[in-house]
């Protein structure tokens, strides 16, 4: 598949997802705290990246992920080859997350180390213990702001 095909279903796939979201949060609301614990796991995630914190980034992701990456040093290297955004972003800030249910989607704006903007949507699930941890991230180049 083309780069440019890959980016092009990756934004579309975003939209989709988001507008979906979107209609779905107007019922469901996310606490104040629930806010801080979704943004503090994404962060802790981030610096555990910069970090080079393998067990404390593979931590931050659902069983299923851990469970179908195998350990933390697998983790570690798939998200440094596959991005590198996240892996060391120059910079970041949140934008306002939605939810679906058990699921939330938190949007970052990312700024890499070339100074190119990106936007990664996290999905947080929430878990038997009413922690929130990540089960997917997506990232497409933010053409529209700058972070």
């Amino acid at each position: 598949m083309s780069p440019l095909f890959m980016r092009i279903f990756t934004l579309v796939g975003m939209a989709l997802a988001a507008a979906s979201l979107q209609l779905k949060a107007r019922a469901d609301t996310l606490s104040g705290p629930d806010v801080q614990q979704v943004q503090q796991v994404v962060t802790a995630q981030l610096k555990a990246f910069s970090n080079e914190d393998a067990d404390a980034a593979f931590a931050a992701a659902t069983p299923e992920v851990r469970k179908s990456v195998g350990d933390p040093g697998r983790f570690l290297a798939l998200v440094r080859g596959n991005y590198p955004m996240v892996y060391h972003p120059a910079g970041f800030a949140f934008l306002q997350p939605q939810v679906d249910k058990d699921q939330v989607l938190q949007a970052v704006a990312l700024r890499d180390e070339e100074d190119k903007t990106w936007i990664a949507l996290f999905t947080l699930e929430r878990q038997p213990d009413n922690s929130w941890r990540i089960g997917a991230c997506i990232v497409a180049e933010n053409d529209w702001r700058s972070t």
